[in-house]
Parts: C-alpha cells; sequence; structure tokens
C-alpha cells in the first residue's frame, strides 16, 4: 500500500502533476493540502474513476482532499469533518477501524493564536481515536518543523513562526506517544530530509529548506513500513509530494 500527502499550492495550477503522480506512482492514497479552489473548480481530470475522492475547498484559499483507491479495503470510506474544521482544513475518512486524514494547519502568520488552537484541538482528537481503539493516518501540511535539525542552518531564526518553542511542544502533544512521525522514524540523521523550499535563489536546487509536510501513523502500521520518501524533484509547488509505502 502507498500514502501519498502533497501541498499542491493550487490544484488548478498544479492538476497535470496531480494526473502524473496517481499515475506513475499508483498510490491508494493522496492527501493534498492547499487547493485555492472550491469543489467545483477542481478541474475534471483530478477526479479519478478508480478513486473515491472528497474535495473540501474554499475560493482562492486553503482546502484539502482525500483520495481513496476502490477496492482498497472491505468497506467503502466515510468521509467527514471534525467539529474543530474551520476554513476547509482537515477531511477524515472512515474505513472500518482505520481513519485517513488530510489536514493543513494555519501557517499562524495571519492569527498565530488560531493556529495553536487547531493544533491542541486535532491532538485532542487523535486522543480520542486511539481511546476508541482506531488506527490513523494522518497526513499534510503542519507549518511546523518538529525539531532544529528539520530546517536548514541558513533557516534557523529564532522566534520564527514554524519553529517557537510552543507550537514545537504542540507537535509533540498530537505524537503524543501514539503517533509516530514516520519519515524520521525510518530516516532519524538526515539533517537534509526537508519538504518546503522558499520559492527564491534557488533554495530547493541547494536543498535549504524546511521540513513541514508529514505523514504520522499509529504504531500499528508503522511497523509494515518500507519507506517515507520525499520527493523533492518532483512538481512545481513549493512543497514537494511524501509517499509512506506499507508492506
Amino acid at each position: 500500500m502507498k500514502i501519498a500527502t502533497w501541498n499542491v499550492n493550487g490544484i488548478r495550477a498544479r492538476q497535470a502533476q496531480v494526473c502524473e503522480l496517481l499515475e506513475r506512482d499508483r498510490p491508494d492514497v493522496v492527501c493534498l493540502q492547499e487547493l485555492k479552489a472550491e469543489a467545483a473548480q477542481v478541474p475534471l481530470q483530478c477526479a479519478r474513476d478508480d478513486y473515491h475522492v472528497y474535495w473540501h475547498g474554499l475560493r482562492a484559499y486553503s482546502g484539502v482532499a482525500l483520495h481513496i483507491r476502490k477496492g482498497l479495503l472491505d468497506t467503502e470510506p466515510v468521509f467527514s469533518h471534525p467539529d474543530f474544521d474551520f476554513e476547509s482544513r482537515i477531511v477524515q475518512a472512515a474505513l472500518g477501524k482505520l481513519v485517513l486524514a488530510s489536514v493543513y494547519v494555519p501557517n499562524g502568520g495571519k492569527d498565530y493564536e488560531a493556529k495553536l488552537s487547531f493544533m491542541r484541538k486535532l491532538a485532542a482528537w487523535a486522543r480520542e481515536l486511539q481511546r476508541e481503539g482506531r488506527d490513523l493516518v494522518l497526513c499534510g501540511d503542519i507549518n511546523i518543523t518538529r525539531t532544529e535539525m528539520d530546517v536548514h542552518p541558513r533557516e534557523r531564526k529564532t522566534g520564527l513562526i514554524g519553529q517557537r518553542p510552543e507550537e514545537r511542544a504542540l507537535f509533540e502533544d498530537l505524537l503524543g506517544g501514539h503517533l509516530v512521525d514516520v519519515g524520521r522514524a525510518l530516516d532519524p540523521d538526515n539533517p537534509g530530509l526537508f519538504t518546503w523550499w522558499a520559492p527564491w535563489r534557488n533554495m530547493r536546487q541547494r536543498n535549504i529548506g524546511w521540513r513541514l509536510d508529514y505523514i504520522f501513523a499509529t504504531p500499528a502500521i508503522v511497523e509494515r513500513a518500507e519507506s517515507c520518501a520525499v520527493l523533492a524533484d518532483f512538481g512545481t509547488s513549493d512543497h514537494a509530494p511524501v509517499v509512506m509505502t506499507l508492506a
């Protein structure tokens, strides 16, 4: 099984690349963020007959989506939104015991307190799923670098949003002992593991970036993880896709 997440930075600008990712890598689950489009504005070529697809977006802002391959499990997905959703930032799908979710955490530049509140509620939601005995795969743009290693040394700035101690504390609260940061678990010592690069001065080509995009999963799922790769050379978004492969 393959599970992919990608902040596309505009689904209409990246429609051909989304199709290319689906055709080339054949992921079973695709989580998209920052659609910048209402459902009616999504290009028709992005709606595939072989996937259950849910679009959850706003005009020119935010938005998330979930693609789940038909026949992936015995049950069909039931799509919904946690009650803390705002600005079309999270969609979840239940397939029996398994919950899949695509999330786009606010970057905090416009309303920093709203970002912190969203993270607290996201952590509480994940804990509730744990109490219910559910397996969870949570994918998306968290807009927080987990540790100093997740920011290139040239980009580290004390007090900068995305690197603040209180944000990182909320990140760890989200993990809370019941979720695993799969990318870092499989590649713990890589100081160049980034998923976002500022779109100037050849930052991407020089790999001067931040790790903002993550796949989190409960331990039973992580035990099956063979890889969790950043596709740093794919696409024209300022974010790269991240793809987890399960045995």
